[in-house]
């Protein structure tokens, strides 16, 4: 496990997208999963600007983590649509394959085991993720077990209320979406989790440090070889400082 602590976001964004970049240009055919939500918005622009400084995306494959549920691809809050305005849209190249769930599926069921074929012949390199105030990861909510693979979720209150600064209305949110497994986020070869803020520290600091349960979805992640945190000072905050070293210089724990 690697922890690296930045004292704004868009240092922490140049960063993670450094990692991208390096996957891009070293596999043959790299595959990128990819998370949306304002945390990861300053790893995109950076990534722009890495492509339109030359960065090749056209052999590279995305999956996305997630949709809602109930939102057209073209609605301003459906995924879709995030992914095409903070990243894809007018850059000089773009990836070859690009695979976000259809949340507008009629049959969802089909959908689910349809995304899961998707990752099985796309083995993601790096797998690109946030975390909810609650722990959850892409929208696997905290419960007494987890799916593994692809499955359409019931969001708590709790990320609805979240969720609807992005909305007119908290009545507005999708209640439904559909979400990528724990055991497909683990399955990828390296993961990059990022939290910026003052309200992730508390969660961040169970994931990394707390007991392995369903409950916090993100405390998964210890399981994994190769995990790092691209955190803020605040969302480290609530880590022992021998952990990160209590300021902004990067920082790394091996356990």
């Amino acid at each position: 496990m690697k922890i690296r602590v930045f004292s704004s976001p868009q240092s922490a964004g140049l960063y993670a997208s450094s990692l991208l970049e390096e996957a891009i240009l070293t596999l043959e055919q790299p595959v990128l999963g990819l998370a949306t939500g304002s945390t990861v918005i300053a790893c995109y622009a950076a990534l722009r600007g890495l492509v339109w400084c030359g960065l090749d995306l056209s052999k590279t494959v995305t999956i996305n983590l997630d949709e809602y549920i109930g939102l057209p691809p073209l609605h301003p809050q459906s995924y879709h649509y995030f992914m095409e305005d903070t990243l894809f849209r007018d850059l000089p190249s773009r990836p070859k394959e690009m695979y976000i769930p259809n949340g507008m599926a009629a049959n969802l069921d089909v959908e689910c085991d349809r995304y899961d074929s998707i990752i099985h012949k796309y083995p993601i390199d790096v797998q690109l993720l946030g975390i909810g105030v609650n722990g959850h990861i892409g929208f696997n909510e905290p419960s007494h077990s987890l799916f593994s693979r692809t499955h359409v979720v019931h969001l708590t209150p709790e990320t609805i209320s979240v969720n609807a600064r992005f909305f007119d209305r908290v009545e507005d949110v999708p209640k439904r979406a559909l979400t990528m497994g724990v055991q497909s986020i683990l399955q990828a070869r390296k993961i990059i989790l990022m939290a910026f803020g003052k309200g992730k520290a508390d969660a961040v600091a169970k994931a990394v440090q707390g007991e392995v349960r369903t409950d916090l979805p993100a405390s998964m992640l210890q399981f994994h070889r190769d995990v790092t945190w691209i955190l803020d000072t605040e969302s480290a905050s609530a880590l022992p400082r021998n952990v990160w070293g209590g300021h902004s210089i990067l920082s790394e724990m091996t356990p």
